[in-house]
């Protein structure tokens, strides 16, 4: 290391935090690739004494300057707080494994009891979960109190792996007299979805002592929902409900008021932005009215309800003495609604509690809430046909290679239906991609008319959508946008230039005269952009245009936040 950096570090290190058995480089931005790149940091672990929590945040740290840290942890056997969140910045998702399972194996020796590990704000993946899973399972969490994963790009695999881990940990630690007690877990923005929820939903039921969950913007649907309504029924000391950003519709929302009829000790409940509708919230609002003495906050913005709706929501918190807040924003009230509603809650001396209902979307039209009824059940319609695909055969394996599907009386093989192009794009899924068979790529490139750009943007958008990290999805989806997309590229006709402009208005990332509604979820088209952009067809004339607007800020994109990493991170390469 050179002189200048040794007084660089030297100088960040003089601004360390040493106070209450806590020693912290928060925010420090150290870049710590080497052994010798870390000396003074583990000169500072080595050196103290009763050390009980150890802030890296904001830093960060290579896979040789993990092990050296770990090495002088090895020691620290009173350590119990790992504040350990953002600190691979930079990092290859390859180099994050073995720096944490190198972190975690010398806890493990060093015989630590941790209360608190933070790794959130580290994309690491499904592949990353297993660079902890070791850690989750040993001695050295059985006394864990608060996990937090904020934003780590799990997705479902890392949501299972995560799931196995905690159900073990709570297997050996109850064998040995005292049961994992777990308080706080916190896993927004991981594209979790219905596998990934239902997995951890089934953990949270053998633990049962959770007061605390915040799972935002994790693309849960109904059947998750309902499976994670169904574990906090057996957690009754649960005060804290974060679900924000995921679909429940009417069914989720009904099996999560259930719930909330069983829990006395709830005060917060965010299920802003998850699409309850007037049936869900009429539901909630009877759950509410019932009991939930403690509760201190409800938000139900964003969430397509209706004036009745809203206002029977108002209605059910009138005998709620500790309420602060309740968040109505966003729906469907219209002016005279917005004015009723402040009436009811004047009327119990509540108004301070109402929240800003500056974005409120005004009164539908009777023929709009029908055709939102429609949309309803064609969802739910869908959701249900991919649930009983899995239970009639497909199965959850961990290669998750399609299976025949069988009859469950006679074991006689049952056709599946047949799935044409048109079916797929019409009413896109991860199993009739599949179902299009080893020829779907060239299948749907051959009956897209790639003279137009806007149909190849719209084919691109609908192969895109249905993107998992399982591998024969994602091989599907890459290999059908590379037979699409090569085609159009290649064509002397095709527009370049219009192309991308039509799909960053699509994506809600630039602004057109036409009403354009841009896709429900970024996901699966970054995912999609990552793999497409690294292609030798992909023109990089564009690539700086698609990278300045993923890099602006944009609340759809911070709900992608680990798909738009990678992207920028493979578009920096280029």
């Amino acid at each position: 290391m050179a002189s200048e950096d040794i007084t660089k570090l030297a100088e960040s290190l003089a601004k360390t935090k040493v106070g209450g058995g806590q020693l912290s480089f928060k925010g420090q931005s150290l870049k710590l690739n080497t052994a010798e790149d870390a000396e003074e940091v583990i000169k500072q672990i080595e050196e103290f004494d009763g050390l009980e929590a150890l802030r890296l945040e904001g830093n960060t740290v290579g896979v040789e300057a993990a092990k050296v840290i770990a090495k002088a942890l090895e020691k620290k056997s009173e350590l119990k707080r790992c504040h350990w969140s953002d600190m691979f910045t930079g990092r290859l998702r390859s180099e994050i494994p073995p720096a944490l399972i190198s972190l975690g194996d010398a806890l493990i020796t060093a015989g630590a009891q941790l209360v608190e590990l933070d790794l959130s704000d580290n994309a690491f993946g499904p592949d990353g979960v297993r660079g902890f899973e070791a850690l989750l399972k040993s001695p050295a969490c059985y006394t864990l109190q608060e996990l937090k994963l904020n934003n780590c790009g799990m997705g479902i695999g890392g949501g299972k792996i995560l799931a196995a881990a905690l159900k073990e940990c709570h297997r050996k630690s109850s064998a040995q007299g005292k049961p994992l007690a777990l308080k706080i877990f916190v896993a927004g923005r991981n594209r979790l979805e219905n596998d990934g929820a239902t997995a951890l939903a089934e953990a949270f039921g053998i633990i049962g002592t959770l007061e605390e969950v915040h799972m935002p913007q994790n693309g849960i649907n109904h059947p998750g929902i309902t499976a994670l309504a169904q574990a906090f029924a057996i957690n009754p000391l649960l005060k804290v409900i974060n679900l924000n950003d995921n679909t429940f519709t009417e069914k989720g929302a009904v099996a999560m008021a259930e719930t909330l009829k069983a829990l006395r000790q709830i005060e917060v409940i965010n299920f802003g932005d998850c699409l309850v509708r007037s049936k869900g919230a009429v539901a909630i609002a009877d759950a509410v009215k019932e009991g939930l003495h403690k509760l201190k906050e409800l938000n139900l913005s964003f969430c397509e309800i209706k004036r009745d709706a809203a206002l029977t929501v108002a209605e059910a918190i009138e005998d709620k003495a500790e309420l602060e807040k309740l968040d109505l924003n966003g729906n469907c009230l219209g002016e005279e609604g917005c004015e009723q509603l402040q009436e009811i809650l004047e009327g119990f001396n509540m108004a301070a509690v109402l929240g800003s209902l500056s974005d409120d979307e005004g009164e539908e039209e009777d023929d709009e809430e029908e055709e939102e009824d429609e949309d309803e059940e064609e969802e739910e319609e869908e959701e249900e046909e991919q649930q009983q695909l899995k239970e009639r055969g497909q199965g959850e394996q961990e290669s998750l290679t399609p299976k025949k599907i069988i009859d469950s009386q006679d074991s006689t093989p049952v056709p599946s239906p047949p799935v044409d192009v048109a079916t797929f794009l019409a009413f896109p899924s991860p199993e009739k991609l599949l179902r299009l068979g080893p020829k779907c790529s060239v299948l749907i490139a051959q009956q897209t008319d790639t003279s137009d750009v806007e149909k190849v943007v719209t084919a691109l958008l609908r192969i895109s959508s249905v993107f998992k990290d399982e591998a024969p999805v994602k091989t599907a989806v890459h290999e059908t946008t590379d037979a699409l997309m090569r085609k159009a590229f290649t064509s002397a006709t095709f527009n370049s230039d219009a192309f991308i402009t039509s799909l960053l208005i699509h994506m809600g990332l630039l602004k057109s005269e036409d009403k354009i509604k841009a896709v429900p979820s970024l996901y699966g088209i970054l995912m999609t952009l990552n793999h497409m952009v690294q292609q030798d067809y992909f023109p990089k004339s564009v690539a700086p245009v698609l990278s300045a607007f993923v890099t602006k800020p944009n609340r759809a994109l911070d709900s992608c936040s680990f798909a738009r990493h990678m992207l920028l991170q493979t578009l920096h390469q280029l």
